[in-house]
């Protein structure tokens, strides 16, 4: 029995643009033959037992002869093959073609739309291609015909009566564009949008005008691809464009927390314009042990059990379900936690902080236990095998009797090698340190010369003073420190720091 092909419309860039269904579709498939201007994030959902087949980038692309030919092969295996495609697989993106020949072979088919470029293009320039205010009539039209072909067959005079006009890879014919909707028409002065890279952190808008926009682009060195969007409407721009202007807009910004970690701060920097590259420099190990084991049998005796992160809450919870032992084995011991993250982590498992500083760090923390008096009480911290020392020392002096206890490890991370690649080669912006440990350990991925050229060149961003005084003592510019120690404080950070750099 054949297989089934699946014509999937990823959008233009934005991975938030792919269909439930798409995501789903992709998630599930035994092959994805997929084009240069597919995100690869959509590849992420993909299964590891997947064949992924990249059509290749012109001029090496396949020709669309052999796509057919390979969809056909693989779907008679048996296999569930997804053709994923950017923008929508039936609006100029040759789906019909590919349709036409499973037919013919007798291979059974779905399509799922997506969004296409023109309505994705205008819209993240924040260009309306519909509006009451400016006309009733919308066309589409390819800028690149079949074959490198004439365009005799495009009715032009009929295209240029259209209150709105979208092309798609115009790129390269723009003047032949512009002569052929002056000749038949179009007044010169008429408004014009060129968007490059739609829906990308790099994209890019060219308002300008019918006649002068051949000029523009090449002053601009725009280059392929690009969508254009002819008509009144494009002067909307001014009042309602929204993409360009949010305050992180075209910064590229690295992510150092663990992959599990990453993944809301980076969904919020994305959110605020910026391109994001996962540089996953730590990863976390549970420690299991007998010490573990001691202290889980002895936690009903302490009077204090302080988490310092997030982490530790999760492994310590982790232990304690091993165990066989649940929440009630804290018994009367109060908790504090360093931080609200913290304190949030901690109620996921049902638990409520009894303490939670001002200050979201050690020193916090050893304030509101100063005032709360410690003297001979038993405390237990379970914490990272390294780090700072000052929570327990101090309470020690303060007559507590303190338990450490390690309860995970910090081990390097597995940096992808492109997102590596492009780090070294200074393509980024800004580097943002979550802990000390993050900072240690990307210092420790390049060579000095490397490293010396990065920090030349970009900023760090910092979660709190503590890591910002790691990252100035290994060398680092930092410009941005969160007031509140947390992820969303470093977010907001973040976030003033692009509005005044935007209007500076």
């Amino acid at each position: 029995m054949p297989g089934k092909v699946y014509l999937v419309g990823a959008g233009p860039w934005d991975p938030g643009l792919l269909t439930i269904r798409g995501r789903e579709l992709v998630s599930r498939a035994d092959v994805i033959v997929y084009d240069y201007l597919v995100n690869p994030e959509h590849l992420e959902a993909a299964s590891s037992a997947a064949e992924l087949l990249p059509t290749g980038r012109p001029p090496n692309r396949m020709t669309q002869a052999e796509i057919s030919a390979l969809l056909v092969e693989r779907a008679k295996t048996g296999a569930e093959v997804v053709r994923l495609k950017g923008g929508d697989p039936f609006v100029f993106g040759r789906g019909g073609e590919e349709a036409e020949v499973l037919v013919a072979a007798g291979i059974p088919f779905e399509v799922i739309p997506g969004v296409t470029a023109a309505i994705a293009s205008a819209a993240y320039a924040g260009i309306p291609v519909t509006h009451r205010g400016y006309g009733s009539t919308l066309a589409f039209c390819t800028g690149h015909f079949r074959d490198d072909g004439p365009d005799d067959d495009v009715d032009w005079g009929a295209l240029s009566r259209m209150d709105t006009i979208a092309f798609y890879m115009a790129a390269k014919r723009l003047g032949r564009l512009r002569d052929r909707l002056c000749e038949a028409g179009r007044d010169l002065t008429t408004p014009v949008a060129l968007v490059r890279w739609a829906t990308r952190p790099d994209q890019r808008t060219l308002v300008s005008t019918l006649g002068a926009m051949v000029a523009d682009a090449e002053e601009a060195k725009l280059e392929p691809p690009l969508t254009v969007i002819v008509g009144d409407i494009v002067s909307l721009r001014d009042q309602i464009g929204w993409y360009e202007h949010r305050p992180l807009f075209g910064q590229r910004i690295v992510v150092t927390r663990s992959r599990p970690q990453a993944g809301v701060f980076a969904h919020r920097l994305h959110e605020l314009g910026a391109e994001v590259l996962a540089c996953p420099t730590i990863n976390f190990d549970g420690v299991f042990d007998d010490r573990v084991a001691a202290a889980l049998g002895e936690l009903g005796s302490y009077d204090w059990v302080l988490f310092t992160s997030a982490n530790g809450v999760d492994f310590f919870m982790e232990a304690l379900d091993q165990s066989g032992r649940d929440s009630r084995a804290f018994g009367g011991a109060r908790i504090g936690c360093v931080g609200p993250a913290t304190a949030r982590r901690l109620s996921g498992y049902g638990l409520k902080a009894d303490l939670v500083p001002e200050t979201f760090v050690a020193e916090g923390l050893i304030e509101s236990l100063t005032g709360l008096g410690v003297s001979g009480a038993r405390v237990l911290i379970p914490r990272a095998e390294v780090a700072r020392d000052v929570l327990p020392d101090t309470l020690k002096e303060l007559g507590a009797e303190v338990r450490i206890l390690p309860i995970y490890r910090t081990t390097a991370g597995d940096v992808p090698a492109a997102t590596r690649a492009r780090i070294e080669a200074g393509d980024f912006d800004v580097v943002t340190f979550t802990a000390s440990s993050t900072v240690e350990h990307f210092c420790r991925l390049f060579r000095p010369e490397v490293l010396t050229a990065i920090q030349e060149r970009v900023i760090a961003a910092c979660i709190g003073p503590i890591t910002a005084k790691t990252a100035q003592s290994m060398g680092f510019r930092v410009d941005v420190t969160a007031e509140e120690y947390t992820i969303a404080g470093l977010t907001s950070a973040l976030s003033n720091w692009g509005t005044w750099s935007n209007d500076t």
